[in-house]
């Protein structure tokens, strides 16, 4: 009797081991499976990503977009203007070394009028501002010949190197005067930006001298030309 008690347990005991096995066989490609997945997430793995994503981000800093053309200039053309804008400023006010005067007589006889021509020899721009400050006579002790209002141009006068601008200077009422005096040579000065220029040109009177009125004489403003009735004084 106690034999046939204890084979049914053994019976038992070998059924339990048999479909421990089975589960066992059967779970086999879950795990694979799940060791595929922890290599995926391993920090291996994850450099690469990491290596990815740091080649994609200098990629954009550089400016290259998903096509491969390069967008890093984009800015350029600001710059650019900004550059064109500077080149192209105000220019700067012409001093006495900057320009060549010349003086001639105007058509008429007897001569009452003297063109002046101030030529930009400095290889720059710059800005011929106001009249000439002329002075017949020592340029410490003489008048200022004073200037005619409606001569002066709507815009300031810019010469580009090797051009020229013109004044008319009355300097005398015609005929014969006792008040009238020989020049052979006077002195003319510039404005700057905040008044008179430092130094002056010594300038030759037109061929034979000119006979000079202190009293009466007259300056005319910088013009890119003489203009007819602007300069009539």
């Amino acid at each position: 009797m106690r034999t046939s008690i204890r084979r049914p347990a053994v019976l038992a005991a070998a059924a339990v081991a048999a479909l421990s096995l089975t589960l066992t066989a059967c779970g086999g490609d879950d795990g694979a499976k799940k060791d595929k997945g922890a290599a995926a997430s391993s920090p291996e793995a994850a450099g690469a990503g990491a290596e990815k994503d740091t080649a994609a981000d200098s990629k954009a800093a550089a400016g290259t977009d998903a096509a491969g053309s390069d967008t890093s200039d984009s800015s350029a053309p600001a710059a650019q203007a900004g550059s064109k804008k500077k080149a192209g400023g105000k220019a700067p006010a012409c001093t006495v070394s900057d320009v060549k005067i010349s003086a001639a007589k105007q058509d008429g006889v007897p001569t009452t009028h003297i063109t002046l021509t101030a030529t930009n020899v400095s290889g720059h721009a710059c800005t011929l501002l106001q009249y000439p400050l002329i002075a017949f006579g020592d340029v410490q002790t003489a008048k200022d010949v004073p200037s005619v209002a409606k001569s002066k141009p709507g815009t300031p006068v810019v010469l580009n190197a090797g051009a020229p601008a013109y004044a008319a200077v009355r300097i005398n009422n015609g005929g014969v005067d006792e008040n009238n005096r020989a020049v052979t040579s006077f002195n003319v000065n510039l404005f700057a930006a905040d008044g008179p220029a430092e130094g002056s040109k010594v300038v030759t009177a037109p061929k034979g001298g000119i006979a000079v009125d202190d009293a009466v004489a007259k300056t005319g403003y910088w013009t890119p030309e003489l203009r007819n009735g602007a300069d009539d004084f």
